[in-house]
């Protein structure tokens, strides 16, 4: 059995995964724990877990990541964030990663406590960007690592063309794959993968998939990801906004249409964001060429 996102993407077949947030309530816990149940049916590739800005959920995700590992079949990778930690902190979190058998680790930033448009501010004693965390994980140990990009750009970066020497960057770091932001449009993402080979850098990236199930999709997506809802897609939206039963048709519509052609150019793998519910991930995935792995 493979231990590592990176030994399952050398296999060919496109990686199905699922991203999961610590609850914050008891019954988000059942819930979550359910869904979890669920989605372990469909043998997906790999399974994440955020990690809440500042921080906020470490000690949450780092449980939640562990019980994964012990209590079902599937493969963890736990979010890491630079975001009010110093190295020594950062030392001792990936340390305690270390213990708990984790070796996959999704090394991301992070954004601003409070604020995801607030003004970045790095610890007087952490690193300032990614790749600077993707070389204290290379220097503590065999880890997986991935990091995240943005088909858009990051909503910090000035150019696309600035966006991609950060990433550059990160790959040059040692990254081993990353998984983007959440894409509703196919062109978004193939553009991107594209500048990146030119530049220099042809690890994969997997596709990060949301489907739309209601008119408050749209906004979650442009406020996590920082980029426009593509126009196009959303006057077709807006177009039934009043009927909430057609909105989350086209939306399952749309995201199976879009899987399917990013499958079809070659994408490694899809990455559901899934906000801790099952249902319309199943919907979509039950109309793709997804084998379950084993």
């Amino acid at each position: 059995m493979t231990r590592t996102v990176r030994e399952r993407l050398q296999d060919g077949r496109p990686t199905l995964s699922f991203e999961f947030s610590p609850p914050k309530t008891t019954e988000e816990e059942s819930r979550l724990w359910r869904v979890i149940r669920e989605l372990e049916a469909l043998h997906p590739s790999f399974v994440s877990v955020t990690y809440g800005a500042g921080g906020s959920t470490r000690d949450r995700t780092i449980e939640i990541t562990e019980r994964i590992a012990v209590d079902t079949t599937l493969l963890p990778v736990a979010h890491l964030t630079a975001v009010n930690h110093s190295i020594a902190e950062l030392r001792a979190i990936v340390g305690r990663f270390a213990d708990a058998g984790i070796v996959n680790l999704l090394a991301l930033r992070g954004d601003p406590p409070g604020d995801p448009n607030g003004v970045w501010q790095a610890h007087p004693d952490g690193v300032e960007y990614a790749s600077e965390l993707i070389e204290l994980l290379r220097a503590h140990g065999d880890f997986s690592v991935g990091v995240a990009a943005f088909p858009f750009k990051h909503p910090r970066s000035r150019t696309v063309e600035d966006d991609t020497q950060w990433f550059i960057a990160k790959c040059r770091s040692g990254a081993d794959y990353a998984i983007t932001q959440m894409v509703f449009d196919a062109e978004d993402y193939l553009r991107m993968r594209d500048r990146m080979v030119a530049a220099g850098c042809d690890i994969p990236i997997i596709v990060g998939v949301m489907p739309v199930t209601n008119m408050g999709t749209i906004a979650r997506s442009e406020q996590l990801s920082g980029a426009p809802f593509p126009p196009a897609l959303l006057r077709d939206f807006e177009a039934i906004a009043d009927d909430p039963a057609a909105v989350r048709q086209v939306g399952i519509k749309n995201a199976i249409a879009l899987g399917q052609r990013l499958l079809d150019e070659g994408a490694p793998g899809l990455h559901f964001i899934t906000m801790n519910y099952s249902k319309a991930a199943r919907e979509v995935i039950a109309e793709l060429p997804l084998a379950a792995d084993g």
